[in-house]
């Protein structure tokens, strides 16, 4: 029996080759299940020893995207998590969409006092008596990984605002709770210690079935750096005039003319920013 292929993770770890996981991010971008058999045995054709994950990446994201853009901008789903910066600010204000839409009140980029210092939160959001406080710890790079120090600061940074939260009227009945999101990962320890002290973790894939790919895809609230359409300068302008999602572009078409983007180009733009938008 041959014995399977080795490949080389982004953290430069060495596994072995698993074609359920290709046809499962396959899959998550809706391509048809005649189209993702014939990707899987092109790229099986051109395996070899050591190939890095981001040179499969990129040969399943070229073969989507020559046959439906949209499921490209699918499947380019935690790269475009990664073009969301340099600053972080957009990843945050990415944050509070998804809380907003699961129903929450939001406010990104807020000053709060603390029991002893003051504190610049991310993000707070408020639904019936949940009360969070959430830091955002955004990477461009997807080796990099949150370590156990990130909840440690984190915790204890939630442990002084807490403090002054439950002195306020109101607030007896309240749940206050600490969060971090990453559009990364979180180390063992770092999920092991956010269990212990219940401090809430959200990472890419974390927790199980409820992370941001999970939450993004069926809400439908899709970064517009997924987008095949736009170039690179063209996300850039989006971002810096306080624009992250699909969601946006499509609801005002006009934001396309006000960055000076040609308008034989609207249509595909806009039908891209649509398709992503219609939740599963």
């Amino acid at each position: 029996m041959k014995s399977p292929i080795k490949i080389i993770k982004y953290s430069g770890d060495v596994v072995a080759f698993d074609v359920d996981k290709l046809i499962n991010s396959l899959r998550r971008s809706q391509a048809s299940e005649e189209l993702i058999p014939q990707i899987v045995e092109q790229i099986e054709h051109q395996l070899y020893e050591g190939i890095t994950t981001k040179k499969i990446y990129q040969m399943a994201f070229k073969m989507l995207k020559g046959k439906s853009r949209v499921s490209a901008s699918k499947y380019k789903l935690k790269k475009a998590l990664m073009e969301l910066g340099p600053s972080g600010f957009p990843f945050e204000k990415l944050t509070g969409k998804l809380l907003e839409h699961e129903g929450f009140k939001t406010k990104v980029g807020v000053i709060v006092q603390g029991n002893c210092v003051q504190h610049e939160v991310d993000v707070i959001a408020q639904k019936d008596n949940k009360h969070y406080m959430i830091e955002c710890k955004y990477h461009s790079d997807q080796g990099r990984f949150c370590n156990v120090k990130i909840p440690l600061y984190i915790y204890s940074r939630f442990l002084d605002v807490e403090k002054q939260w439950g002195l306020q009227k109101g607030h007896e009945a309240k749940l206050h709770k600490g969060v971090v999101y990453t559009n990364t990962r979180f180390t063992s320890d770092a999920v092991q210690y956010g269990k212990c002290v219940g401090l809430l973790l959200t990472s890419w894939d974390y927790p199980m079935g409820d992370g941001l790919k999970d939450r993004i895809d069926k809400s439908g609230l899709h970064p517009l750096t997924a987008l095949t359409t736009l170039t690179k300068s063209e996300k850039t302008k989006l971002l810096d005039i306080g624009i992250v999602l699909c969601k946006e572009l499509h609801e005002n078409p006009a934001l396309l003319e006000q960055i000076g983007i040609d308008k034989k180009r609207h249509k595909n733009i806009l039908e891209d920013s649509r398709e992503l938008c219609t939740t599963n």
